[in-house]
C-alpha cells in the first residue's frame, strides 16, 4: 500500500468516526454541559495517546531504547504546533459542542462540513491559487445552508449560527496542521500536545460556566468514551497522520463525508429525520462541498 493511499484510507476512517461522533455528542448533553463534555473528552485522548506515543512515535521507532523522558517529550516544532492546532480545536468544539445542545446531529454534521469550502477560501488569503469554480461552490453552499437552517420567519437558528462559527476554526485547524506537519512534527505527539493545551482551555470555560459533578460524569460514561477515546483520541490522530501523506485538498475532500455519516448515524441511533427543505439544503451543500474539492480538468471534463 503506498502512503498516499494508506493516508486517504486514514482520513476515510476519521470521517466515520466523527461522523458517528455528533451522535455521541448529542446524547452526552443529556447529562453533562457542553464545556465539561469537550473537558472530559480532551482527558481522555490524553490518556489513549500515551502508549501510542511510547510505541508509535518517531523518536520511539527511531531510538526504541530511549528513556521514556525522551520518548515522550515532544520537540520544539511539535509543542508550538500542538499550542496552535489545541487553541484553534479547543475553540472549534467549544462552539460545536454548544451548537449541537439548539440543532441536530444532522445539521450540525452538514453545517460544519462547510470548513471543506473555507480551507480553499483561506488558501487563497495565503497566496494560493484557487479555481475559478470556488465562487460557484460558495454561492451553491450559501443557497445550501439558507435552506438547510433559515426557517420561515427568516432567522437562523442560535444552535446553526454556532456550529457555522465551529467551520471557521475547523478550516483553520486543517491549516495550522499543514503548516507544523511540513516542517517535521511528530504527528502523534503534537496531537497529545493540542489536546492537553484544549484541556485547558475548556477548563477555563468549565470553571466560569458550569458546575458538574461525578455523578453527571458516570452518567455520560459511554458518550465520552466514544468521543474522548475514539473520536478524538483515535481519530483526531489519523488526521493529522493522513495530512502527512496526502495534501490539504484531497485531504478535506474526503473528511467532507463526515456530514453524510453524520445524517446517517443521527437517523439509525438517534431517530433524527430531516424535512423535504433541509434535506434538499443538505443536498447543495454536499455537491458544493464535492465541487470544490475537485480538480479544474476534472470539472472541465
Amino acid at each position: 500500500m503506498s502512503d498516499k493511499v494508506r493516508g486517504n484510507v486514514m482520513l476515510l476512517l476519521t470521517a466515520m468516526i466523527w461522523g458517528g461522533g455528533f451522535v455521541a455528542q448529542s446524547a452526552g448533553m443529556d447529562y453533562i454541559g457542553p464545556f465539561t463534555f469537550c473537558a472530559a473528552r480532551y482527558v481522555l485522548a490524553m490518556l489513549a495517546l500515551i502508549p501510542v506515543i511510547f510505541l508509535f512515535s518517531v523518536q520511539a521507532r527511531k531510538n526504541p531504547r530511549a528513556s521514556l523522558g525522551k520518548k515522550f517529550a515532544p520537540d520544539r516544532v511539535t509543542l508550538w504546533g500542538g499550542l496552535y492546532c489545541g487553541l484553534t480545536l479547543g475553540v472549534a468544539d467549544a462552539l460545536q459542542q454548544v451548537g449541537i445542545c439548539y440543532t441536530t446531529a444532522g445539521k450540525a454534521g452538514f453545517i460544519t462540513a462547510l470548513y471543506i469550502i473555507m480551507v480553499p477560501l483561506m488558501g487563497r488569503v495565503v497566496g494560493q491559487r484557487i479555481p475559478k469554480v470556488l465562487a460557484f461552490c460558495v454561492l451553491l453552499a450559501i443557497v445550501g445552508f439558507y435552506f438547510l437552517c433559515v426557517n420561515e420567519e427568516l432567522s437562523v437558528g442560535y444552535g446553526d449560527f454556532l456550529t457555522l462559527c465551529c467551520a471557521v476554526f475547523f478550516s483553520l485547524h486543517i491549516w495550522v496542521i499543514d503548516y507544523f506537519m511540513k516542517r517535521k512534527a511528530d504527528g502523534i505527539k503534537l496531537s497529545w500536545v493540542q489536546f492537553a493545551v484544549a484541556f485547558v482551555f475548556a477548563s477555563g470555560l468549565v470553571g466560569g460556566f458550569e458546575a458538574p459533578s461525578l455523578e453527571s460524569l458516570w452518567a455520560a460514561r459511554y458518550p465520552l468514551l466514544f468521543a474522548g477515546v475514539i473520536s478524538s483520541g483515535i481519530a483526531y490522530t489519523l488526521q493529522i497522520l493522513g495530512q502527512k501523506y496526502t495534501d490539504p485538498t484531497i485531504a478535506t475532500l474526503l473528511m467532507s463525508l463526515e456530514s453524510v455519516f453524520a445524517v446517517i448515524a443521527g437517523w439509525a441511533v438517534l431517530g433524527e429525520v430531516m424535512n423535504g427543505r433541509e434535506i434538499f439544503g443538505c443536498v447543495l451543500v454536499f455537491i458544493a462541498v464535492l465541487l470544490a474539492q475537485l480538480p479544474l480538468p476534472a470539472l472541465k471534463r
